[in-house]
This record gives C-alpha cells, sequence and structure tokens, in this order.
C-alpha cells in the first residue's frame, strides 16, 4: 500500500478564544485560564510522538494563536527542528495586534482572520474585531518587517451584497498582502447560528455569484486552490502539503494528523486532553482505494488539477481508464479540462465540485 513517509510538517491547535464567533463550529473554548496546564500538555504530546525532523512547515491554528504571549509562541516554536526556510504560520486575530507584539515573534508567515471590511456585519456575526483593527494589523506587520501576510473572507455572510464583498476584495489589495483566503458561510450544527438563523442570508446562487466576482477580482493573484489566491511565490506551502495528500502531524485537542496512511483524531474534550495528550481517540488506517480517492479529492481542490501519472505509478491504476465514464462526461459538459499532467476543474466545474467529485469515490 503507497503512503507518504515523510514527515516535514506540523499543525498545532491553539483552541482557546475570548469569544465565541456565531458563524464558527471550530473546536475553541473562551477558558483562558487553563492556558498554562494546555501547553503543558501540549509540550508532552509534541515530545512523545515529534521524532525531531527538520520541518517544511509550521502552523498555528485555532481558535486563536495570538491570546498566547509572544513569548509562550515562541517557546512552543523552540520544540521544533525549523531554519530560515522552514514557512511558520500564525493565525492571528486583530483586534489585539500590537507592532511590539510581532517584533518580538519567531514565526514568518501571517494569516488574520478579516471576514469582512463592515463593522456592522462584523457585529452581526459575533466578531470583537473592526475593520481599522485589521487595516492597524497589516500596517504593524508590515512595519514589523512581515512581507508574507494573509487575510481570511468569508462570502454569503448575512446582509452581504455582491458589491460589498467585491469592496472588501478591493480593500485587502489595496493594503498590499500577499495572499487571500476566501470561503463560503456554512453553518453547522455547533455553532450559534444554526439554532439562531441570521436574516437576510445571501442565497446558494449569490454565493456562487459572489465566488465568480472574486475570481475576477482578483485577477492580478494566482488563483492557484479552489478558495486561495495568491502573489507570485506566496502560496501557502503548510496548505499544499495538504492538497498534495501528504503526511503532517497534528498537536493539540481536535488537531487531526496523517502518519503511515493513518488518519487520527485527537479528543476534542479540552479537558481529556490536558488529562492525556498522548493517546489519540480515533485512528483510521486507509485501504488503498480510501488513499487513492484522497489523491483524487485533495488534488482536485487544486486548480493546477491532478497528474495522472503520479496516481498511476502510485496506485498501479489506469486513471483515464478506470474513470473513463466520469472523466469523459465532465470533460462534455465542460466542467473539467485536459491539462499537460492529467486534469482539472473549470471555474464553472468548481461551483458544482462536491457533485463532480462524489462520483469519483467508490
Amino acid at each position: 500500500m503507497y503512503y507518504n513517509k515523510r514527515m516535514k510538517n506540523v499543525y498545532v491547535h491553539i483552541p482557546f478564544c475570548k469569544s465565541k464567533c456565531k458563524y464558527c463550529s471550530f473546536v475553541s473554548f473562551p477558558k483562558l485560564e487553563l492556558k498554562e496546564t494546555y501547553l503543558q500538555a501540549l509540550k508532552t504530546e509534541i515530545s512523545s510522538r515529534y521524532n525531531g525532523e527538520k520541518l517544511n512547515t509550521l502552523y498555528f491554528g485555532g481558535g486563536t494563536p495570538s491570546v498566547l504571549t509572544n513569548n509562550e509562541l515562541n517557546r512552543l516554536i523552540s520544540f521544533f527542528n525549523i531554519d530560515e526556510n522552514t514557512e511558520v504560520t500564525a493565525e492571528l486575530n486583530p483586534e489585539t495586534i500590537t507592532k511590539s507584539y510581532l517584533e518580538q515573534l519567531n514565526v514568518n508567515r501571517l494569516s488574520f482572520g478579516c471576514q469582512t471590511f463592515d463593522d456592522k456585519i462584523l457585529k452581526l456575526i459575533g466578531r470583537r474585531h473592526s475593520a481599522k483593527d485589521v487595516e492597524n494589523a497589516v500596517k504593524f506587520a508590515q512595519k514589523a518587517g512581515f512581507n508574507n501576510i494573509s487575510l481570511d473572507f468569508i462570502y454569503g455572510l448575512p446582509s452581504q451584497t455582491l458589491k460589498g464583498f467585491k469592496q472588501d476584495l478591493e480593500h485587502a489589495v489595496s493594503l498590499g498582502v500577499q495572499h487571500i483566503s476566501l470561503y463560503g458561510l456554512k453553518i453547522d450544527e455547533d455553532c450559534y447560528f444554526y439554532k439562531n438563523l441570521p436574516e437576510n442570508l445571501p442565497d446558494e446562487d449569490m454565493q456562487a455569484d459572489m465566488y465568480l466576482a472574486a475570481i475576477e477580482t482578483l485577477k492580478d493573484f494566482e488563483h492557484y486552490e479552489i478558495s486561495n489566491f495568491a502573489q507570485k511565490g506566496f502560496h501557502s506551502r503548510h496548505n499544499l502539503n495538504y492538497w498534495d495528500n501528504n503526511s503532517y502531524y497534528g498537536f493539540g485537542v481536535a488537531a487531526h494528523g496523517y502518519e503511515k496512511g493513518i488518519r487520527y483524531f485527537n479528543t476534542s474534550d479540552l479537558n481529556e486532553y490536558i488529562n492525556n495528550p498522548i493517546t489519540h481517540k480515533n485512528k483510521h488506517k486507509l485501504s488503498e482505494q480510501e488513499q487513492l480517492e484522497e489523491e483524487i479529492f485533495l488534488g482536485f481542490r487544486k486548480m493546477s488539477g491532478i497528474n495522472i501519472e503520479e496516481i498511476n505509478k502510485k496506485f498501479n491504476i489506469d486513471f483515464r481508464k478506470k474513470y473513463a465514464a466520469t472523466v469523459d462526461k465532465y470533460i462534455s459538459y465542460k466542467y473539467l479540462s485536459e491539462t499537460n499532467t492529467g486534469f482539472k476543474l473549470t471555474t464553472d466545474g468548481i461551483l458544482i465540485s462536491n457533485i463532480i467529485l462524489s462520483e469519483f469515490l467508490e
């Protein structure tokens, strides 16, 4: 069975937030009093499983990693073998950022959760920051010497208009950031909005129009993955590792990892993790068919698409023959197109990608 043996990438989950955004279903807790205890548990888990490999990428997500002091975050970073070539990313909340905080942070890539520059919508969705906070955070980062800055946006927010969303993206570009990530609003069962549905939600057609408008608005960026746009040379190497279906460590409560063909999931219970940080709650060894399907599913997220020569070699198949009916159908509908190395989704295909990709699953 094929699996990627290289372990050069790490995700670390920081599960604390001062308050929960109304659309958020991620695992996070407003329990900052447990921060130091959690960091000790993290150290235990990392020292028990990380083998000291030189890392290609190190990513701190949340939650809100910026609830940690720069000394606390730097202490976590020191547990890993990195050098000047390692991409070290931290997700930060614009509300709390100062220039001095950034100047003492040992990371080289920043990801700010902006979501929108409309202060009324920010308040409506439970964000603690303002548009001005985002502008200041980017300015502080640039003055502190950062040249790899990403902003996250959500489209389909309550009361959001197509014009307003385009203005958000235009403003982001004007700030001189290198990377922009976009996510359509999804109201999952674990978020506040699930039982308290907001008014004036854009429908699916409007979300599709917003996504297409983003592609046009960000035409000077490289659209390298379904949800991600970057200036040349500023693709997220950490996320590309996911989409290339490579291995990675996951540390922290609710963290996922992929090692030696096994996907594992840490407990989502904070106290359970603190009490026992070295036992994975769930493990699943992927069959060869499951690995193949993940290779296809994740590969089609990249705008370059899938490389069928690599897939054939990894899984000892003839991709074109095995999936001939599906490929031919969606090429005829112009939802897939052929590349020099395989196939990719067209812009129209992206809009119905879940339907297309489901037909590659057995």
